[in-house]
């Protein structure tokens, strides 16, 4: 493990691959942490690229502020900027798992500039799925776990009791055992779990604003996602004028963990569709 001081935080993170290699950063997303990529990043930095892996704000000690204006989408897509910058990668590009894609569709948007290409996986752009949230009955109902998370103090109550069971039920069997541990014993951190709810408790009307996507960009879905339901899915592509490619998976959420390989290949594939991805690193 590393840390890196970025917009007046000490930010947790995994690198991998050659100190020369170009620069992609992977983001998490809840309830996990940057040991969720561990598989992709491994496969990433064996095809030459620079990876780096943080814990976001929330979830890194030394990055945990209280407050839930503390987090708010587009602060935690300047985190990113602010890491890659202090790390000395002016252009990136980003990968975003579950609340990751979600930061990755605020960051592609305020820092068109930074981001060379997109890879967001199970959650599509944020204006397709508000879209999905104020229309369609399914993911309504797939949505309906956010009323809960976003109550303060009731939603750690029930997260936390009989050792994080509710936490470690979300995963379905797709995690590893010893992630799920581990998982759960970071979020019983003080403050921890609190400061990541916090994401969702800042969440604000704004988000269903969130402008098209311009750089090249690939959304990965699983079709049997519990989350996240099919209509946001395929109207995704409506929110990107950049290249764009959807990837239908058969399987669910967990999609890291579950599918490295693919993963893998299809970052890879959008890292080298921008010439040889080897650009202003």
């Amino acid at each position: 493990m590393s840390t890196v001081e970025a917009a007046g935080l000490t930010f947790d993170l995994d690198l991998f691959g050659p100190e020369d290699g170009t620069p992609v950063v992977l983001l998490h997303g809840w309830p996990q942490d940057r040991r969720s990529w561990r598989g992709v990043a491994e496969r990433l930095a064996a095809e030459g690229l620079r990876v780096v892996v943080p814990d976001q704000r929330g979830y890194s000690p030394g990055a945990r502020p209280e407050g839930v204006e503390h987090y708010r989408a587009e602060i935690l897509a300047d985190d990113v900027v602010a890491i890659m910058a202090a790390l000395g990668h002016e252009r990136f590009h980003l990968v975003g798992h579950d609340w990751g894609a979600a930061v990755s569709w605020v960051a592609a948007t305020r820092h068109a500039d930074r981001v060379l290409t997109l890879t967001a996986v199970s959650v599509p752009h944020l204006a397709a799925y508000n879209e999905a949230l104020a229309g369609d009955p399914d993911q309504q109902q797939r949505g309906a776990y956010i009323g809960l998370l976003r109550r303060p103090g009731k939603a750690e109550e029930v997260l936390l009791e009989d050792d994080g069971a509710r936490l470690r039920a979300m995963y379905g069997g797709d995690v590893d055992p010893e992630d799920e541990a581990a998982y759960v014993v970071k979020l019983s951190e003080p403050g921890a779990l609190t400061a990541t709810l916090n994401w969702y408790r800042a969440m604000g009307p704004e988000l269903s604003a969130t402008p098209d996507v311009t750089v090249p960009t690939t959304f990965v879905w699983g079709a049997t996602d519990l989350a996240i339901g099919r209509y946001g899915a395929e109207r995704c592509g409506d929110h990107v004028s950049g290249d764009f490619r959807f990837v239908e998976v058969d399987s669910g959420h967990w999609l890291p963990d579950t599918h490295p390989d693919l993963l893998t290949s299809e970052i890879v594939d959008r890292v080298r569709s921008v010439g040889n991805g080897m650009m202003d690193a």
